[in-house]
């Protein structure tokens, strides 16, 4: 199956979530047979961190405008067996204008930012990535958060037809249990893009557990963070760390924490990649709760819950042996469900499905 891809970024991890689940599922879809070509748009703040420069088992396109690219990519889409269009994709409505035009891959769309575009819908706001036809034109919409509501609002506010989920994965090959690193040693770290969005909450679980305990050690590793952050003299920070540091970074923390963006924990069943990383290490993880999060780990189990400052400093005072269960048992369903090499063969049945339900529509009735 050769698979055209029209993406925001698969070439830098810089400032978002979005390359690092792209290069998971392009390298599995490879290693499995598939042609995988991914059309990006060469902006500077990604050329000036970037930290992928070649597609392996697969084709990066890099361009600097739609016009000057548009003959490659009418010729990759003319023999392709499907084109995704992602969310935040600059070109998304160009793009989906020429394969539709085409007529010969079939159309997905994947939503990687699905309580974003949601929130935008609902306030009365322009969605860039989203043509005036909706979804409408998309033989398969998938989405990065699950549950019942979201089929329900992309059907009804956007017209689409076919809605699946496509969760988040860890690549193995880079997410693994490594020896923790003398300067990545933490109590509790975090590692996440600032976000104004999950300040609160990072404030709460984070922030005042470290004005609590001046003993301990906290870590914060990201990008984006503003001068005037609520830094205090036990919160240490790491500069923008590429996929290549998760898992030293993981693997040096006693305690990790996820937290999830507002929108994103108000619409449930939407998981971060960041939580299926950290466990991928066999770091004890520690989240922020959300409708659908024990759909993908068990609380108290495989993942500690904290919606305040005082379930974080508990967590805080648990024995090593406690928390290093914790982790083993979130690894381990980590290992059975949520693995990239996982989500790209269920990327593959969605798209075989798809497919074969268009091929049955268009065969003509007997007569």
């Amino acid at each position: 199956m050769k698979i055209v891809i029209f993406g925001l970024t698969i070439s830098s991890s810089w400032g978002n979530g979005h390359a690092t689940l792209w290069r998971g599922l392009c390298k599995h879809l490879a290693r499995a047979g598939h042609s995988v070509v991914f059309f990006e748009r060469d902006v500077p703040y990604y050329a000036g961190a970037r930290d992928l420069h070649e597609l392996p088992g697969g084709q990066l396109r890099l361009f600097s405008n739609w016009d000057d690219v548009l003959p490659l990519a009418r010729s990759e889409i003319r023999d392709a067996d499907v084109a995704i269009i992602t969310s935040y994709c600059p070109d998304a409505i160009a793009a989906t204008e020429l394969v539709l035009s085409e007529g010969r891959a079939v159309p997905v769309f994947y939503d990687l930012d699905t309580p974003v575009t949601l929130t935008k819908l609902m306030a009365g706001e322009a969605v860039p990535y989203i043509g005036p036809r909706g979804l409408r034109d998309f033989a398969l919409v998938l989405s990065f958060t699950g549950g019942s509501r979201i089929c329900n609002e992309f059907r009804d506010r956007l017209g689409a037809c076919n809605v699946r989920p496509l969760y988040g994965h860890v690549d193995t090959d880079i997410h693994r249990p490594v020896p923790s690193q003398p300067h990545y040693r933490a109590d509790l770290s975090y590692l996440g893009t600032y976000s104004q969005d999950r300040q609160r909450a990072l404030e709460a679980l984070f922030v005042e557990p470290a004005r609590n305990r001046q003993d301990l050690r906290f870590l914060i590793g990201g990008a984006q963070y503003p001068e005037d952050f609520p830094w205090s003299p036990n919160i240490y920070f790491v500069q923008h760390l590429p996929p290549s540091e998760h898992a030293a970074f993981f693997a040096s923390s006693r305690l990790t924490l996820n937290v999830t963006r507002r929108a994103m924990a108000e619409m449930g069943w939407c998981p971060s990649g960041r939580l299926f990383e950290a466990a991928a290490c066999k770091a004890p993880l520690l989240s922020d709760d959300w409708p659908g999060l024990d759909e993908f780990f068990v609380p108290g189990q495989e993942i500690l819950i904290a919606c305040d400052a005082k379930d974080t400093l508990a967590a805080l005072t648990m024995a090593d042996a406690e928390l290093q269960h914790i982790a083993g048992r979130a690894y381990e369903r980590t290992m059975d469900q949520h693995t990239s090499d996982k989500r790209a063969a269920e990327l593959i049945w969605l798209l075989e499905q798809t497919a074969s339900l268009g091929a049955r529509r268009q065969q003509p009735e007997e007569a």
